[in-house]
């Protein structure tokens, strides 16, 4: 099973860097580059081959968004960034990295396929030839796209009222669509069964709260527990945990904030959402243990004008039942 995954390639619009081995490159530093450099600031992915897994790293404008892990190149998961980047060594004696740039849809499609359940062929259908699919794809006027992954290259084409409009091949020959799947699917022997998925229009790619985001609001959180201590609240940490624990079924991203964890991974979650459940946090707080000498409003105005910018990109102060006035 580990060589499957070893084998996984994806399509490229652009190859930024060609897949290398991760002993001549180190990953922050690559990412650092791809949001500095004018020409690097493209929505693209990295993917990181290590010797236990396949991370793949979504990229908008040079920016990290999302990112998903997979054991052995078929089942993936979503994964925080900060947890991604993280499990790739500084200085890897094993494993491989390329950085491709590719179009949106590309992407989404990346992302659904490895993320989303494929929409099931009919049972009577055979798969294995390319002609019974199209008919398929025509009678069933069917919008969204096919999956083909063959020896590990993983090629989508779009499909727009039953007909296959566009290509996105790891080998990008010249040739319609469909002339290239044909030779994929009936060119010569496999060192595996070809596999084909069916798969409605991709959501766009979701984007999750950024690294730096999540360490904001860790850093508000405990400066407000150790505001309330500093104004007589000697039992604010009790306050702040039982708030926590009272919210996580409805806000299931604090989960991730509690210090009994001996290491605070990040949640997986977007902005939004995460944004909501720090609200919420930081409401129940407020209600139950307010300093006497200072008014909820001031007090948040206290603790978040250093990142106010920050804070009010992310929605923050909508989310409070309180006006911040600046």
């Amino acid at each position: 099973m580990p060589g499957i995954r070893d084998a996984i390639r994806y399509p490229a619009k652009r190859v930024l860097l060609q897949r290398t081995r991760l002993a001549y490159v180190h990953l922050r530093n690559l990412l650092t580059d791809a949001k500095r450099d004018r020409a690097a600031r493209v929505a693209g992915y990295v993917a990181c081959w290590l010797p236990e897994e396949l991370i793949c790293l979504y990229l908008e404008e040079g920016e990290v968004v999302n990112a998903t892990t997979s054991s052995d190149g078929f089942a993936f998961s979503p994964i925080a960034i900060s947890d991604a980047i993280g499990r790739v060594p500084t200085a890897a004696e094993y494993g491989s990295i390329c950085f491709h740039e590719a179009d949106n849809e590309q992407l989404d499609l990346m992302y659904a396929s490895q993320t989303r359940e494929p929409l099931p062929w009919p049972r009577e259908l055979d798969v294995s030839t390319l002609d019974p699919i199209i008919s398929y794809l025509h009678g069933t006027m069917h919008d969204g796209a096919v999956e083909l992954m063959v020896d590990g290259m993983v090629n989508f084409v779009s499909v727009s009222s039953g007909q296959i409009s566009r290509g996105y091949f790891v080998d990008p020959r010249p040739g319609e669509p469909v002339a290239l799947m044909r030779g994929l699917l009936h060119g010569g022997a496999h060192a595996t069964p070809p596999v084909l998925r069916l798969w409605p229009t991709p959501d766009p790619l979701p984007a999750q709260a950024s690294p730096a985001l999540i360490q904001a609001y860790r850093e508000l959180m405990g400066a407000l527990t150790a505001r309330l201590e500093s104004a007589g609240k000697a039992h604010a940490s009790e306050v702040s945990e039982g708030a926590r624990r009272a919210l996580v079924q409805k806000h299931p991203t604090l989960d991730r904030f509690s210090p009994a964890l001996e290491r605070l991974k990040d949640p997986v979650t977007d902005a939004n959402t995460l944004t909501k459940a720090i609200g919420a946090w930081v409401a129940d707080i407020l209600w139950a243990a307010a300093p006497d000498d200072v008014t909820p409003e001031d007090l948040l105005r206290e603790l978040t004008a250093s990142r106010r910018h920050v804070f009010q990109s992310a929605g923050l102060y909508d989310a409070l039942p309180w006006k911040v006035k600046w």
